[in-house]
């Protein structure tokens, strides 16, 4: 064992004098605690409310999206290439667009996409959202296709399953009574709930045929969606992609096209590390108090520890020392606390939210190793610079009036 460390050990098992000195030294360990656990708690939190919004997003869009019009020959030459690329697991074509909806005297915009049911399964997880009704509606009786509505949105338009409502499309078409817009009546064939607001109530659903014919389309597709074999790496294949298919189609992964979201997200996150770290802080400056209290109480034992040989650099390694070993208790009853907590929050739900506004029952947890690690490393180093002047106003202790001290 070193002499500073052992000298620190000694320190921290002899009798102080007075119970402020220990009463300070408590304050420390305990708003370390507070501090490292809080932060622990709500960074752990903030991490389960962005992964199951990231999975309601992944959940009813693809991994990775193109976008581009292209006929029915381009449409099979985009979608080789897509399968071809070894990050690609599946994709579907579809057709995207914007409409109005009428229904009993309401309207209003939504987007309207066309896809092959069986096809879109396998990038998303559509075929699991559906609540009511069924998607084999969807190509209808030949006269008149079936739609699917988000939950929101079926609401919202009075417009239940086995409703009509009628989509205008923004597009013009010539009639013998001049230009007109085009309007398809469309049959709700099922009510669907994916979790996320913004597309159980702007979204609608209809078969490929449909919305190409609603959208003056002859046959192909304005765009592919891809499921990735490992979602982390969409970064690398949206490149690789887009490099392939040219300037003439737009490769966007999730995370760009809910880029504000995302962004967001890391900001609030990033805020909140940054004022729960000041409560750390303020816990460490109790550390600096009870060190500069030790080193007057201790004044006479430096001075002897310097006669005997012990340079300066020696004693401003035992309070180094100190600081470290009360931050560390601090940091790790922090940890054991914030752990806990999170346990609780997870298996028990003491906090419910309601679920027409949060779209969740109850609080979502997550904890990362690297927010684990983030957080020791922040308690640890606050701790270890609460020690800087204690320990450099120990080291400048003259030997000799220290040794005639009390």
């Amino acid at each position: 064992m070193k002499f500073e460390t052992f000298i620190a050990i000694r320190y921290l098992r002899a009798k102080r004098k007075g119970l402020f000195a220990m009463v300070t030294t408590g304050i420390g360990v305990a708003g370390v605690t507070v501090g490292v656990a809080a932060l622990l708690t709500t960074l752990s939190v903030m991490n389960g409310f962005q992964t199951d919004i990231q999975k309601k997003i992944v959940g009813a869009q693809a991994h990775l999206t193109v976008y581009g019009s292209m006929g029915a020959a381009r449409a099979t030459s985009v979608e080789g290439l897509l399968l071809a690329d070894p990050d690609v697991a599946a994709c579907a074509p579809f057709v995207l667009g914007q409409a109005i909806v009428n229904s009993k005297g309401r309207s209003l915009g939504v987007v309207l996409k066309g896809l092959e049911p069986s096809r879109e399964f396998a990038v998303n997880d559509l075929g699991k959202t559906l609540s009511e009704g069924s998607w084999d509606g969807l190509k209808g009786d030949g006269k008149t296709p079936g739609i699917v509505l988000g939950v929101e949105l079926s609401a919202n338009m009075n417009a239940p399953v086995g409703a009509e409502v009628v989509l205008v499309s923004p597009k013009s078409v010539s009639t013998p009574l001049g230009m007109l817009p085009r309007m398809q009546r469309y049959k709700v064939t099922g009510v669907l709930h994916t979790g996320y607001y913004e597309y159980d109530a702007t979204t609608a659903y209809t078969s490929l045929e449909a919305a190409q014919k609603f959208f003056g389309m002859e046959e192909g597709a304005m765009g592919f969606g891809a499921k990735l074999k490992d979602i982390n790496r969409a970064d690398a294949a949206a490149k690789r992609i887009q490099a392939a298919l040219g300037l003439n189609y737009f490769v966007r992964t999730f995370k760009q096209m809910n880029r504000t979201l995302f962004a967001a997200l890391k900001l609030e996150k990033a805020v909140m590390f940054i004022i729960l770290t000041l409560i750390i802080l303020v816990a460490s400056l109790n550390i600096a108090s009870n060190l500069i209290l030790l080193g007057v109480e201790k004044t006479r034992d430096i001075g002897l520890l310097r006669a005997m040989g012990a340079t300066p650099a020696q004693v401003r390694k035992i309070f180094w020392t100190l600081g470290l070993f009360i931050g560390g208790a601090g940091v790790a009853g922090g940890m054991l606390l914030g752990l806990g907590l999170c346990w609780v929050i997870y298996r028990y739900p003491i906090v419910e939210l309601p679920g027409d506004i949060y779209y969740l029952s109850r609080v979502p947890v997550s904890v990362q190793l690297r927010d684990v690690l983030a957080v020791t490393v922040s308690g640890l180093l606050l701790s270890l610079l609460a020690t800087i002047y204690p320990a450099s106003r120990a080291s400048k202790v003259n030997p000799v009036e220290a040794i005639h001290y009390g």
